[in-house]
């Protein structure tokens, strides 16, 4: 049997070990991490959490004093004392030398709170609620007041620390209206007439709704008619 012979062989090797050299380096460098990118890396970015899903206007309530609205105008004797409750969007009791005054926000009228099943609620009532406990409940305020009504509440607007009107917050965030019943009798705040065609306009609060009712329309139609519609 002849052999055959072993010239060139290690040449060949060479080659071949060469050759696979250079596609394991190609290899390395396809699958590799990639230095001349300006991104930054994948871990990086997977990190970030998810933006929060946004809520709709008429889904969320402003924070409280939003709005710089001044102050309302100035009443016959004033009230200092600690808001002990807040009944509804306009009505709370302050507690004044260790007594509590109930006092009725003058010149707003906000949505009402259900009392029985012949006198509901309307829509958008507990918001308005929350929004004026958020504003005053627990906190010593100042009361603007200018008499007493047919309940003995105290009609009186209230101050904040900055000086503004809570009476006119609530109408400028969306929360109550102006109270304009009765041909504007009950309406001692002309200002409120503007900021509720503000708040109307920017679709803030219960203007987001379609076709609000005034709460006064609702107490006679509704509580005392028994015809009750909602928006």
């Amino acid at each position: 049997m002849r052999r055959r012979s072993s010239r060139g062989r290690p040449g060949r090797n060479l080659r071949i070990g060469l050759g696979l050299a250079i596609a394991a380096l190609a290899l390395w460098w396809a699958q590799g991490p990639d230095f001349h990118s300006t991104r930054e890396p994948d871990i990086a970015r997977s990190t970030q959490q998810p933006a929060a899903p946004q809520e709709s206007a008429a889904q969320t309530s402003p924070s409280p004093a939003v709005l710089r609205v001044g102050a309302s105008p100035a009443g016959k004797y004033t009230l200092n004392g600690v808001v002990s409750k807040v009944a509804d969007g306009d009505t709370v009791t302050i507690t004044v030398s260790g007594k509590s005054r109930r006092v009725r926000l003058d010149s707003i009228d906000a949505p009402e709170i259900g009392h029985s099943e012949t006198e509901p609620g309307q829509p958008y009532a507990e918001a308005s609620q929350r929004y004026l406990e958020g504003l005053v409940g627990g906190k010593r305020i100042t009361a603007q007041c200018y008499e007493k009504d047919q309940y003995n509440r105290e009609l009186c607007a209230l101050v904040l620390p900055d000086g503004d009107s809570v009476n006119r917050l609530m109408v400028a965030n969306g929360f109550a209206w102006a109270y304009t019943a009765r041909r504007g009798e009950y309406l001692r705040d002309t200002a409120l007439r503007s900021l509720q065609e503000q708040a109307r306009e920017a679709g803030r609060g219960l203007w987001a709704q379609g076709g609000p009712t005034e709460p006064w329309k609702w107490r006679y139609d509704c509580w005392r008619n028994q015809r009750c519609e909602h928006p």
